[in-house]
């Protein structure tokens, strides 16, 4: 049971690369919105609420300073534990430091248990035990512990629901509940059953709706509320102009604000704005008042692979893999150093990093899967060179430069490829270009045969569904409902490729809303 549960929570674990290094950020900020002595000795004192904004920031040495100076003051404050675990979490998903890992579990029981001082009659006691064991959840989940972070999961929700129920005025609960409400409605059909059992329930609409009433009541959560409302819908949904307008604008409003430059950079690469991102990126606050994070490099390096400029991608890899020491995106990064080399036609000097692809870093998030697949496959002599021109458009596709990406198809077609695999790759692509350049009637033929051949062939059975999502995303715009809900459905249908969980999820969510 334990470990079905765990995969009943993969879209978390899953989310454990770039969308949950954006969540951790702004998941659980708390402001105080009782006086303090309605609150039974949570203090929210000035500077732990600096402390708090100083987290926000990523100045994480300049909070914890102010942390340990309340401490030495009021050392049974439980808004103190709550911080520190906060701060903690922050820093482990950024520096993905084992050793750290390893003191802060320990720590959090100690964590709980001061927190679980509070009187019965405060509402923050249940709210802070459940942020601090989902602080622990997406610690224990990035780091590959599943089934310790599912238990959190689930322990954190039954604390935020009884909350609910036993002080139904207190809004605050809602900023995590409704979170939770949103990843639970997203667990693939074949876990609801499991979701049941353990009495968790799932409701996307309605966590959307309890963020909201956040948004609206609460001006101290506020930007939290809004900030996971935008990565649920970047993430899991889809944004809206409107969000994506809001998007940008969020580092503009707090330009000290490291998180927000982050949260807009990564976001707008995902909506296939790498040009508005790279600008945003290069105005990211930066210097020693915050904690280093190499994995603004790593970005830096997407962009650049995206535009084509391979040297400039090659060394912010480089810089990426040499400040960095965590485990994720290592192979990922090998592979994209193979790439820069490979896509310039200088095979023999890209040999030595996909090489590194197998021998170094983990196979935790999507992106290190594919790039140790990748790497077998290559080592077996199964990647052709032919592949080099649909690389080459599938990174200039992702970064919005369609232009580029277009040209690049002219000069192949299907006939172009041996292997189903290639077929399917070639169909899928060239439809993504024409649905991103508004050409939606054009690029579904192109959809329908990447599916048809998934269908022949395991191996294709990625772009297959990849290409069934987006059919269901277009009739779903078309309000052509039913026909949405087959190819969500169909999308779900392929199995064993690297983005099934993230696929699964997207569709699942898709159909909720849908009503199915």
């Amino acid at each position: 049971m334990c470990m079905t549960m765990s995969r009943s929570f993969q879209e978390v674990k899953n989310a454990a690369n770039l969308w949950l290094q954006c969540l951790l950020f702004c998941l659980f900020l708390c402001q105080p919105a009782l006086a303090a002595e309605e609150q039974n000795d949570v203090v929210f004192s000035p500077k732990l609420q600096k402390a708090y904004f100083e987290i926000q920031k990523l100045r994480l040495p300049a909070a914890r300073a102010l942390i340990d100076d309340q401490r030495d003051e009021t050392p049974d404050n439980p808004f103190i534990a709550y911080l520190d675990s906060y701060a903690d979490l922050h820093y482990l998903l950024i520096a993905e430091d084992r050793a750290r890992y390893k003191v802060f579990t320990q720590q959090q029981d100690k964590r709980l248990d001061q927190v679980g001082k509070l009187s019965e009659k405060s509402p923050y006691k249940r709210l802070f035990q459940a942020d601090i064991r989902l602080h622990s959840a997406f610690a224990k989940l990035k780091f590959g512990n599943e089934v310790s972070g599912s238990w959190d999961i689930i322990k954190a929700y039954r604390l935020l629901a009884e909350n609910r129920k036993k002080f139904p005025e207190f809004t605050p609960t809602l900023k995590s509940l409704g979170l939770l409400h949103v990843l639970i409605g997203s667990i693939p059909e074949n876990y609801v059953w499991i979701a049941k059992i353990l009495g968790l329930k799932g409701n996307i609409g309605l966590g959307i709706r309890e963020l909201r009433e956040v948004v609206k009541e609460e001006p101290f959560f506020r930007q939290e509320a809004e900030l996971i409302d935008l990565l649920l819908h970047a993430y899991t949904l889809q944004l809206s102009p409107e969000q994506q307008m809001r998007i940008r604008r969020l580092p503009q409003e707090q330009p000290d604000n490291l998180l927000l430059y982050f949260f807009a950079t990564t976001v707008l690469m995902k909506e296939n704005k790498s040009e508005e991102a790279a600008q945003i990126l290069a105005e990211a606050p930066a210097g020693k008042d915050y904690t280093p994070f190499p994995f603004l490099n790593y970005l830096r390096g997407e962009i650049a692979l995206q535009k084509g400029e391979y040297e400039e991608s090659f060394g912010f890899y480089s810089r990426f893999l040499k400040q960095y020491s965590g485990f994720n995106y290592i192979k990922d990064s090998h592979f994209k150093m193979f790439m820069c080399r490979w896509l310039m036609n200088r095979d023999q000097d890209a040999v030595p990093y996909i090489r590194q692809v197998t021998q170094t870093g983990s196979t935790i998030i999507e992106a290190d899967q594919f790039a140790q697949r990748f790497a077998n496959e290559f080592a077996a002599g199964k990647i052709s060179a032919r592949q080099k021109v649909l690389y080459k458009a599938r990174y200039a596709t992702d970064g919005g430069y369609l232009t580029k990406a277009s040209e690049l198809m002219k000069s192949i077609s299907e006939k172009s490829f041996g292997t189903t695999y290639e077929k399917a790759e070639y169909n899928y692509r060239m439809a993504r270009i024409l649905q991103k350049s508004v050409r939606v009637n054009e690029c579904m033929p192109f959809y329908e045969r990447s599916i048809s051949l998934g269908q022949t062939d395991a191996a294709a059975g990625g772009f297959a569904a990849s290409s069934a999502l987006q059919m269901g995303y277009i009739h779903q715009q078309k309000a052509e409902n039913q026909k949405a809900v087959l190819y969500f459905e169909q999308a779900m249908s392929f199995k064993k490729h690297e983005y099934k969980n993230s696929i699964d999820n997207k569709a699942r969510a898709a159909l909720t809303t849908l009503g199915q």
